[in-house]
């Protein structure tokens, strides 16, 4: 059996007012092998917005072990971790978070420039993942001129363009209509399907039924953990 590409054991994250800890995760163990699509699921305050950051590298627990990739990253110090989080984390957010100032292809291109890619390689990279996202014939377009469910495709292209093991998606169809959110999902499938391992935020329980295995978070522990029975998979050009 091969090695989980995420392996969670006893992770505890507190916060602190006025020097009395608050604890939001209380021991969440959990393995994400490579290539699973995996939606984590709970009600407001079940502690699955914390969990995503500590998957993404964006915070760090108060306790427990966290091996991604082979990695413990559970201590490390920021700069190691934020090296970690550029190379394998591809992130898409329910805001889009792109440059309005930037054409599709310079926002996608924006990971790249951070890791010292060259001006032409950067464009040939953006335009190739735009393409992947059904968005070539847009590469120059700014976001003002996209709809929502273009600017999330441009997201997601920037989330691929390093070619990161894990694509960590935060309630990426939040701010589309149900028929957009349907085409979204789709990508993500196929990206999955292309051997990517993709996990999933969500409260909407019909996103959360486009992956394989759902997750459920409540009071800072897992309450559930489903995986479904597929039929057949996806061709896919990712």
């Amino acid at each position: 059996m091969s090695l989980p590409i995420i392996h969670l054991d006893n992770i505890q994250k507190s916060y602190f007012m006025s020097r009395e800890p608050i604890p939001v995760l209380k021991g969440i163990s959990l393995d994400i092998l490579k290539n699973e699509y995996v939606a984590l699921m709970g009600p407001s305050g079940s502690g699955k917005s914390t969990l995503m950051n500590i998957l993404g590298c964006l915070d760090s627990p108060t306790g427990g072990t966290y091996i991604l990739n082979n990695q413990d990253v559970s201590k490390m110090p920021d700069d190691e971790l934020a090296e970690v989080r550029n190379k394998e984390i591809g992130f898409v957010f329910q805001q889009f978070n792109l440059l309005p100032r930037l054409t599709a292809a310079e926002n996608v291109a924006l990971p790249l420039v951070y890791a010292g890619v060259s001006k032409k390689q950067r464009i040939e990279q953006a335009r190739e993942v735009l393409n992947k996202v059904g968005l070539s014939e847009r590469s120059h377009h700014k976001p003002n001129e996209l709809s929502g469910g273009q600017c999330q495709r441009v997201a997601i292209a920037r989330a691929l363009v390093n070619r990161p093991s894990i694509i960590l998606a935060d309630e990426p169809t939040g701010n589309l209509d149900s028929k957009t959110s349907i085409e979204i999902m789709d990508i993500f499938s196929a990206i999955q399907a292309g051997g990517n391992t993709v996990v999933l935020v969500t409260h909407e329980e019909d996103i959360a039924n486009h992956a394989h295995r759902i997750v459920r978070l409540r009071d800072g522990v897992i309450e559930s953990d489903r995986t479904k029975v597929m039929a057949g998979s996806l061709a896919s050009k990712y």
